[in-house]
């Protein structure tokens, strides 16, 4: 198995570890921003530098840009999607948030020229296929532009925009380091995104939503495992896309969605409907040709 096969399914699994989190957090004591902002309490990427003895690559104009860029979305990207976790269930907002994976292969193409094989397109418009399937809501009466333009599906379109700017951000400031290790340029990108991330993210609270840091801290027991699920994803992320072309990357982190539905089942009691299994059937199927494929 490719390392970058490997490092994206642990991504996924971390990453819906994190949702859950998120999800529990949004649906307490903390705003949507709030618990957006825990995610980024914890930045343990140094101690690999110091342990490797290896020294930290020059950070330039294009990296910085690249870098801010990508947290940036990743911000407003995480804060829709929390947000769409109280519009629908918790499996469905994750596959809305999926939307990422084509816009993300059209975006790596305008802005880092990443092109992608016919067999990648044609697994990527499988999973686009999945997620029209799940944008039609149902119980709504009316033609089919006002049974999908609903509040839910906005919002997954929008959180998949920022997803998409986030991951070829990240993939653009990852390639621009001059190291040879993918493990250092993953992780300096990282360190320094969160550290970004976490300033902003404070200022922004205390301005905006007083009362909200004090909230993270009071829910520190749940907060400090969203932390290190964050972190433990977020690594796998930067790896994989320091490794292959981001829509790729993206496009086989959908195996998150069996992730998602069996804690939907399991953890939140959730029933999913027969047009919602279908479309994460078609998802699934997806994931298996972009393996096969590549």
């Amino acid at each position: 198995m490719d390392l970058w096969i490997a490092v994206t399914l642990s991504a996924a699994f971390f990453q819906t570890l994190r949702f859950m989190l998120h999800k529990v957090l949004s649906m307490g004591a903390l705003s949507t921003t709030g618990s957006t902002f825990a995610r980024f309490a914890w930045v343990v990427v140094g101690a690999y530098l110091a342990a490797r003895g290896a020294a930290v690559p020059d950070l330039s104009a294009v990296f910085w840009a690249y870098a801010l860029a990508g947290a940036l979305g990743q911000i407003l990207a995480t804060s829709f999607v929390i947000a769409l976790f109280r519009t629908r269930n918790f499996a469905v907002g994750i596959t809305f948030k999926k939307t990422e994976v084509i816009q993300t292969a059209i975006m790596g193409l305008i802005v880092l020229g990443e092109e992608i094989s016919a067999g990648g397109w044609g697994a990527i418009l499988i999973g686009l296929l999945g997620v029209l399937m799940l944008s039609d809501t149902p119980g709504l009466q009316g033609n089919l532009l006002r049974r999908i333009g609903t509040r839910a599906v906005a919002l997954g379109l929008a959180s998949g925009f920022f997803f998409a700017i986030s991951a070829v951000g990240y993939r653009g400031a990852s390639l621009s380091l001059d190291s040879a290790d993918p493990l250092v340029r993953a992780g300096v990108t990282l360190v320094c995104v969160t550290s970004v991330q976490t300033l902003a993210m404070s200022l922004w609270l205390r301005w905006r939503e007083p009362g909200q840091i004090t909230a993270v801290w009071r829910a520190r027991r749940t907060a400090v495992w969203l932390g290190l699920t964050s972190m433990a994803g977020s690594l796998g992320w930067f790896t994989a896309y320091t490794l292959q072309t981001a829509a790729y990357v993206q496009a086989l982190g959908q195996v998150e969605l069996i992730f998602s539905l069996l804690a939907s089942v399991l953890f939140f009691r959730e029933r999913p409907t027969l047009r919602e299994l279908a479309g994460i059937g078609f998802l699934t199927l997806s994931i298996l040709l972009l393996v096969l494929l590549l």
